[in-house]
């Protein structure tokens, strides 16, 4: 008999590889005789790349990179297509694992880190840069993302505003376009949730990542303002994105 065994992450446990081959050792156990066809999965969450390398020939570079509270953090990159494509793990760099429960605090946690590996993947000369999402514990909308990139968030004043989703309560506007060298960006992932709403990031997402219902709340109103600013100053934004599927 032929096998496909093809296994997500066990999350906080194993990862897609690690639990492919253990699940693959222990059927060769009991039916030595069936031929096994081993491919891991992933959902665009921590173990994104662990899973791609296997797939995929390329070479992975590490890359510099900070966590959801700005501390130093190891990422890295995968180059396939002889350096044309890279593909990039969000939770390397805003993943919710980075932090210890008490640290977790979607109000101020940023995305910074992900512009940085973006920033490197585009330096590097990606000219299509395909980032997998999932797993994060932020939810500032990629503000801290576009902070790296070139593309700061300004309040009523003029003033940079503070890492983290509360501080887009206060958002008027963007100074500045990200630097990405013309690449292209891909989001990778398996959920269509809109970025707003019952159904959005801040509901949906925020209890998972600390946030209690007040938070909730007050997430959804600055994603709001935030999603007003985007259409208003980022070049190339859709219309209507507070309702798009897959915004969240």
């Amino acid at each position: 008999m032929r096998v496909l065994l093809c296994p997500d992450k066990f999350a906080g446990t194993l990862p897609a590889p690690e639990v492919a081959a253990a699940v693959a050792d222990g059927w060769r156990e009991v039916a030595p005789g069936d031929d096994l066809l081993v491919r891991p999965l992933a959902d665009g969450g921590p173990g994104f790349l662990d899973v791609l390398a296997e797939a995929l020939p390329g070479r992975r570079v590490p890359v510099s990179t900070v966590d959801p509270l700005g501390r130093p953090a190891a990422g890295e990159m995968l180059l396939t297509e002889g350096g044309a494509t890279a593909w990039l793990e969000s939770a390397q760099a805003c993943g919710l694992h980075l932090l210890d429960p008490a640290e977790r605090d979607p109000r101020a946690a940023t995305s910074y880190g992900l512009g940085l590996l973006i920033g490197a993947a585009v330096e590097a000369g990606a000219r299509t840069v395909i980032v997998g999402l999932g797993g994060s514990a932020t939810n500032d909308g990629g503000a801290g993302m576009l902070t790296a990139l070139g593309a700061v968030p300004l309040d009523g004043t003029g003033l940079a505003l503070p890492y983290g989703g509360a501080a887009l309560a206060a958002v008027a506007g963007l100074d500045g376009a990200p630097r990405l060298r013309e690449a292209r960006l891909v989001a990778a992932t398996d959920v269509d949730n809109p970025l707003l709403g019952l159904h959005g990031a801040s509901n949906v997402f925020g209890p998972q990542k600390g946030a209690d219902r007040a938070d909730v709340l007050l997430l959804d109103a600055a994603l709001q303002r935030w999603a007003e600013v985007l259409e208003r100053d980022l070049p190339g934004c859709p219309g209507g994105l507070g309702a798009l599927p897959g915004g969240g």
